[in-house]
């Protein structure tokens, strides 16, 4: 029950009589017929309701418009039989449930201009329902399109306990899933608001931290609401407003700086309906006094008492009986009144098109031809007497337009929705401007189905939407981790695992960037990884590549030397041909340290480690013949011995060559199984590519090493055993010392090899190479040379043998 007499539903009653008497007017819409009607109040209360029904589908009172209060009697005998075909109403869903339920067996249409419950969609439980008031599913759709436009994912969401308010509301909460929007709270309150139900619903707004709410209520529970969040001095909050109350200005003279920046759709509106305005403001005292809504309108309005008035309403403001009379002289030009504001036609509009909706499908009947009728056998009902569910037949099948607009419907009886997303504003002046600012239209595919004009929403606080989320969003570089047992929009924000990037905010899940590239330190990009590898450009490939070039080039100068001096005693003393190979083989492996320098590939390591290992074998073979024929030299010094015929220039090449091919076989082996290979190796550094050369066969490769150690011992066994011979030029004890650097070098170069990560690997094993082979270079030549160049008095035969 209405506390307050409701000025915006009086004009919605006016406006079906003023369409009433527009029809009837017309000579283009049922020429032959006249429209009549009965209208009862229902006082937004069932059992009002289901009395005031009963009455209209059965017959009424003469009064050709009776209100019906509380607690009234009116008996059959006062009853004339006038039968209503259809019924126009009720505007509430929770009220249009209760009357369909009970027109079920009179088979009587029921047409409604504000009741959007989606519930009374279906046709199997109300098959006689209609409306000109969207359904709340397409209002729903909208209302979650807009908050997930805004970028509002935790939302408050409260209703009245009623039909509308609990469809609704359930809608929501499923429609607003696939948006990723998230309710904060969905919370019901009666729709009589006591104190302690208001002070549950503020708690809860209160402990939600949501500063956007969607309220699917009436005017009347919104106005209780609101004085309870301004005694609690709460402020900044973001209403989004249901169609019942998205245009409810009445609100805005006392709660202007509560309601300021509220959105809300609200149904279409009608720019003007042309003599609505003329015929509200028409009202005159001299013959509304004896109709009940009319006058209680007029002593509301002007504070006054009407002469033999049949209202006795005073709703509480005042004793009614206190009032001063009326003057008769009251104009409602003189005052503002939401009943004769026709700024926002939406729901008197929608009254509009469901008279003419009547109207047109009355029009079709009258206009039916015998024989292809839509009844039984081609018949057609009579429309000056017909039955109510024929007259609902038609009313199914008609399309019309109103004002320009084409009026259709579903199958189900809802029309075709349109909302107007409206904004309220602050004028200069301080009153309420509701500005258009976008809109919703179903017909229109889903993408382009809700347009919003951001650039001209007024907001409550600041120049922009305010924020209302669970969880910041996670910026890219992260990922949403949600959390246990909490809404979808409540999450934690996880950093993306290492080589995985997220380029967009919110992203459910990192992706792991490809083998060639890895993430910036944002982690939002994949970029190139770096490539590794011992290059010349850098300063230990230039270093060492010239080391290398030095110690090839010092190895050729002192062959060239050994060349020169070839004939004097102390070169031809030291098995100059030897001399000759081993200082041409120990140029070569200077040499091979360059093959460890560059961009690996395929081919290149394929060649590089069997170039190594040849090379050293050759070294090694020839020190070996060497340290031999000192041995067999002295032992051919003994009586009776003949060993260095054993051991001749032939024998010594074929020992060299011998022990070189032995490695030559290990190392073809090698290429054959399982050859070495250039690789891309992220194992050491994530970010780096780090290209090397594989052994392939980890057997061949220690294979090759393994057999230079076993050249190298058997070298040192000899050369130590030949280190004391009586020979001042013994070349014995310079390879004993030789060795030990080749063993010391190598030995250290296993464990770190082993270790050293990438291009570093390469670095070691050069050195390895370069420092073994400068051993052998300085130990074995360098007395020699020094002896040639610097010394060459000693260079003679008594000398050399001098012991």
């Amino acid at each position: 029950m209405y506390k307050y007499f409701s000025s915006r539903a009086l004009r919605w009653m006016q406006t079906m009589t003023f369409a009433i008497k527009e029809i009837n007017q017309r000579s283009d819409l049922l020429p032959q017929l006249k429209l009549g009607f009965h209208i009862r109040d229902s006082c937004d209360d069932i059992p009002v309701s289901l009395r005031a029904l009963l009455l209209l589908v059965n017959g009424l009172p003469d009064k050709g418009v009776e209100r019906n209060n509380n607690g009234s009697n009116l008996g059959c005998a006062a009853v004339q039989r006038t039968v209503s075909p259809v019924v126009i109403g009720d505007a509430g869903s929770g009220v249009a449930v209760a009357l369909l339920r009970s027109l079920g067996s009179f088979h009587v249409p029921l047409v409604s201009y504000f009741a959007s419950c989606t519930c009374l969609s279906d046709q199997k439980e109300f098959p006689t329902f209609m409306r000109t008031m969207p359904s709340d599913a397409f209002q729903v759709r909208a209302l979650a399109r807009l908050v997930s436009h805004f970028g509002w994912t935790w939302v408050g969401v409260i209703g009245a306990e009623s039909d509308y308010a609990r469809f609704a509301i359930q809608l929501f909460l499923q429609e607003s899933v696939q948006y990723g929007v998230c309710a904060a709270y969905a919370h019901f309150y009666p729709a009589g608001l006591n104190q302690q139900a208001l002070d549950e619903l503020l708690d809860v707004i209160q402990m939600a931290f949501s500063k956007v709410i969607i309220n699917f209520s009436s005017e009347s529970e919104m106005q209780a609401i609101l004085t309870e969040i301004r005694r609690r001095n709460i402020s900044g909050l973001q209403w989004i407003a249901s169609e019942a109350w998205a245009t409810a200005t009445a609100l805005w003279e006392e709660f202007g700086d509560l309601l300021t920046g509220t959105l809300g759709f609200a149904i279409r509106r009608a720019e003007e309906i042309p003599g609505l305005s003329q015929h509200l403001i028409s009202l005159r005292p001299s013959y509304i006094h004896q109709t009940a809504f009319l006058a209680e309108f007029w002593e509301e309005t002007f504070n006054c008492r009407l002469n033999l008035s049949v209202n006795n309403h005073s709703h509480g403001i005042n004793n009614y009986f206190d009032r001063l009379p009326c003057k008769g002289t009251e104009n409602l030009n003189d005052v503002y009144s939401a009943y004769s504001d026709v700024t926002q036609l939406r729901v008197s509009y929608n009254v509009y098109k469901a008279v003419y909706l009547v109207a047109h499908a009355l029009h079709d009947m009258a206009n039916c031809q015998v024989g292809k009728g839509p009844f039984l056998n081609g018949t057609c009902a009579d429309p000056k007497n017909f039955k109510p569910w024929q007259l609902l037949h038609y009313m199914k099948h008609t399309n019309f337009s109103a004002l320009g607009e084409k009026v259709n419907f579903y199958q189900n009886g809802d029309p075709i929705a349109y909302y107007d997303l409206v904004n309220w504003q602050r004028r200069p002046d301080g009153s309420l401007d509701l500005v258009k600012v976008g809109f919703y239209d179903a017909s229109l595919p889903a993408e382009r189905s809700l347009v919003i004009n951001d650039s001209t929403i007024q907001w409550p606080v600041g120049n922009q939407a305010s924020r209302s989320v669970c969880s910041d969003n996670c910026p890219p570089g992260s990922r949403v981790a949600r959390r246990k047992g909490e809404p979808i929009c409540c999450f934690d924000c996880v950093p993306c695992a290492e080589g995985e990037v997220s380029n967009k905010t919110d992203s459910l899940e990192c992706l792991r960037c490809s083998q060639d590239t890895w993430p910036n330190k944002a982690r939002d990009l994949c970029l190139p990884k770096t490539i590794e590898y011992l290059s010349y450009h850098e300063l230990v490939g230039t270093v060492l590549c010239v080391i290398s070039v030095v110690g090839a080039c010092i190895s050729l100068s002192m062959l060239a030397i050994f060349l020169i001096y070839k004939d004097t005693p102390l070169v031809r003393a030291n098995n100059r041909e030897l001399s000759f190979l081993l200082l041409a083989f120990l140029a070569v492996c200077f040499l091979v340290g360059l093959l460890f320098i560059g961009e690996p590939s395929d081919w290149l390591c394929r060649f590089r480690y069997p170039a190594f290992g040849i090379s050293f074998a050759l070294c090694i073979s020839c020190l070996l013949a060497k340290t031999a024929v000192v041995l067999m030299a002295f032992r051919s010094t003994l009586p009776g011995s003949r060993a260095m015929k054993w051991f001749g220039p032939n024998q010594q090449r074929a020992s060299v060559f011998l022990g070189t091919a032995i490695q030559v076989i290990i190392c073809l082996i090698w290429l054959l199984t399982n050859p070495p290979h250039a690789k891309n190796n992220t194992n050491y550094h994530s970010a780096t590519i780090i290209i090397e050369c594989v052994t392939g066969s980890e057997v061949g490769f220690w294979c090759v090493l393994g057999y230079i150690g076993i050249l190298a011992c058997m070298c040192l066994l000899m050369a130590f055993l030949a280190r004391k011979l009586p020979d001042n030029f013994n070349e014995a004890k310079f390879i004993t010392f030789s060795m030990l650097i080749f063993f010391a070098v190598w030995i250290t170069f296993i464990p770190v090899y082993v270790s050293t990560p990438g291009k570093y690997t390469v670095a070691v094993h050069i050195f390895a190479i370069l420092a073994s082979s400068f051993g052998l270079l300085f130990c074995i030549f360098a007395p020699k040379c020094y002896i040639i160049i610097l010394k060459p008095g000693q260079n003679n035969k008594k000398n050399i043998m001098q012991r």
